[in-house]
């Protein structure tokens, strides 16, 4: 038995008859682990206006994957999505900023007490506020932007927190103990509480909506959301000249276009039957998602080592 979400609404069990799905959901939680320790490490390492615009090459991963291990169909529009996503992460990477050198959760923390920061922080969890408590549900079943706009809003904060932690560790494991500062944990509880909301809301839009209308604008959201976030909070882009930030915006609008248009060509998932079928389908939807997630998160390493070098 697994517990996964049901298309009437809330939590239900689904029994897994089949071996073989049983086989592909275990390997999927397994990707899904591997998967978001990658990100954690490239949140640390990177900038996160370049880690999160890279998320498109999990689209590429993904669609590559699903026509060899689920037999789904990569159509020529598809391909040409795809050239749009290499090319803008491409221009994305090439006019990245540097990322700063951070010595204590300490230093974070003042980056995140700022009042640029906070006013976004304030915008953020008062806009989140009216869509979950007025707007969602009157309008979450008919509006797409309702739930996907509380998943990306909040997203954002998750983001910069997972930052902050991640930093935290990694100086922690060199010897500069970050765990006896109280923002540490305050950083762990923001990511905490936005991880659950974003999840849970994420998952209403899935289950409401198409997932080929889903992801397209929920990475555009989230994406921008996030290098909103970044910039007001890191100053990523402080000393960068107006053409470089220029070319990074262009790259991500050619990723965004890419993304819009992949999503396009996908073909319509087929319905669930009962029995074996629906537990391996399942299985395979898990597979793809996981596999996905973690393909990204390895590119997103990968490039930074490329440029460290």
């Amino acid at each position: 038995m697994v517990i996964c979400w049901s298309h009437s609404g809330g939590w239900a069990w689904l029994p897994l008859y089949s071996v073989s799905a049983r086989f592909d959901l275990y390997l999927a939680k397994l990707a899904v682990i591997v998967g978001e320790i990658s990100n954690f490490v490239a949140y640390i390492y990177a900038p996160a206006v370049l880690v999160t615009p890279l998320g498109a090459l999990s689209i590429i991963v993904s669609a590559v994957l699903a026509h060899f291990l689920l037999k789904e169909k990569l159509q020529k529009m598809g391909m040409l999505g795809c050239l749009l996503c290499i090319v803008g992460s491409t221009v994305i990477v090439l006019h990245a900023p540097e990322e700063q050198s951070i010595n204590s959760v300490e230093e974070i923390w003042e980056l995140a007490i700022q009042p640029a920061f906070l006013l976004y922080t304030a915008s953020v969890v008062a806009v989140a506020f009216v869509l979950i408590l007025y707007c969602a549900p009157r309008y979450g079943q008919t509006n797409i932007i309702i739930y996907i706009g509380i998943c990306s809003i909040i997203g954002s904060l998750t983001v910069m927190s997972i930052k902050a932690i991640g930093i935290a560790i990694e100086l922690t494991l060199e010897g500069i103990n970050q765990a006896k500062y109280f923002q540490t944990w305050v950083f762990a509880m923001v990511a905490i509480t936005c991880i659950i909301t974003q999840l849970n809301y994420l998952n209403m839009a899935l289950d409401t909506f198409n997932t080929a209308i889903v992801s397209p604008i929920y990475y555009a959201m989230f994406t921008s959301f996030t290098i909103l976030a970044s910039a007001i909070m890191f100053k990523d882009y402080s000393g960068q000249s107006a053409s470089s930030i220029a070319s990074e915006l262009c790259g991500f609008i050619t990723v965004l276009s890419g993304t819009a248009v992949l999503h396009s060509t996908r073909d319509p998932d087929p319905p669930f039957v009962t029995g074996t079928s629906h537990a391996y389908k399942f299985a395979n939807v898990m597979l793809k998602l996981s596999l996905e997630n973690m393909s990204a998160q390895m590119l997103h390493i990968i490039n930074e080592f490329i440029m460290f070098i």
